[in-house]
């Protein structure tokens, strides 16, 4: 009698790879490695159905270190790769990992085409705002002012808004997350159980050509005032709940008020809704400082996906139908080539 064997579930260290990881001492990427590793064991993936897809730079070494399928491409292109990956097998489970200049300089278009098809897959992006593999140059996103080679004398490019640019190109999930933050396994779960492409920024900071960018809401001492984990269902709260998000219905824009005595309703707080694009956009575009840092999921509103909809019209135009290889191949215009080719 044949006896069932148990799958065993998988463990962080089952995600682990005999490749030494070569970032540098200190970089974020080595936070988030480690969170994705525990991560993939509480979804329940498995190696052998699991794909990681990258682009070029620091961050897209990640599929070296990952003990499942996956692709090193070439800069910019990990989405038009992940895509025919995603439909030559939809059961797949595609993470595609890029950071800001693979994703939104060489890599812009292709990343805009991914978010408006909604492929079923989760879309990490590592932002330093910086060329870190290159030697610093700045990068989409890096701020206005920054110095770098490329910019001795200070940017003057306007950033790039990663999260911005998602919900533009039809993102149906937005989240943004840190490094080394606490939080970013329950985003990255988020994202895991969003049917279409889920679209994560992940703060991340650069040790060498960028330190500490982020300090001013990454910095332990600075987490609670400029923190802002967007729940759904919940008031928009941050500063230990004595601060709140309220809309201002005259400009139909967010302002930050006062929360006295935990009364939020009476402040005017608005309640997180995930499915409220408007409200997400709002959010994403809030200039820090004046405002919080809007973290976790503020956008997640599924959409049919795009390898779905191929699926179902191949299988529509091939339905009642035989194949035919000759019949195709001789279909359509043919022509016959009757002279010799010209002797040189």
């Amino acid at each position: 009698m044949n006896e069932i064997t148990t799958i065993r579930p998988s463990t962080p260290k089952d995600w682990e790879t005999d490749q030494e990881v070569r970032w540098c001492p200190g970089c974020g990427d080595y936070a988030i490695l480690k969170a994705v590793q525990r991560t993939m064991p509480e979804i329940g993936a498995t190696p052998e159905n699991t794909v990681f897809v990258s682009g070029i730079g620091c961050s897209s070494r990640f599929p070296y270190y990952m003990e499942t399928y996956g692709f090193h491409t070439i800069h910019g292109r990990a989405p038009a790769v992940a895509t025919g990956v995603k439909l030559a097998n939809p059961e797949l489970d595609v993470w595609i990992i890029t950071g800001d200049g693979d994703a939104l300089s060489i890599g812009g278009n292709h990343t805009m085409h991914l978010l408006r098809r909604n492929l079923n897959c989760q879309f990490l992006l590592f932002n330093n705002e910086i060329y870190g593999l290159t030697k610093g140059q700045y990068s989409p996103t890096s701020r206005e002012g920054t110095r770098s080679p490329s910019t001795p004398f200070g940017s003057v490019d306007h950033p790039a808004k990663p999260c911005a640019f998602a919900l533009g190109s039809g993102a149906r999930f937005v989240a943004r997350a840190i490094d080394v933050h606490k939080n970013l396994p329950s985003v990255l779960k988020a994202a895991h159980a969003h049917q279409g492409t889920a679209f994560v920024e992940i703060f991340q900071n650069c040790i060498v050509y960028n330190d500490e960018v982020f300090e001013p809401f990454t910095a332990k001492p600075n987490a609670v005032a400029n923190q802002l984990w967007a729940e759904d269902g919940k008031p928009l709260l941050f500063a230990g709940g004595a601060k709140g998000l309220s809309l201002d219905r005259e400009t139909l824009t967010l302002k930050v008020v006062e929360v006295v005595d935990g009364d939020w309703e009476a402040a005017g707080v608005i309640v997180h809704n995930v499915r409220n694009r408007a409200v997400a956009h709002m959010l994403v575009e809030m200039p820090f400082g004046a405002f919080p840092m809007a973290l976790g999921v503020l956008y997640d509103d599924p959409a049919p996906t795009f390898e779905s909809a191929v699926v179902a019209q191949n299988r529509a135009a091939s339905e009642g139908k035989k194949p035919d290889l000759q019949k195709l191949l001789s279909k359509g215009q043919t022509w016959m080539v009757d002279k010799e080719p010209r002797a040189e």
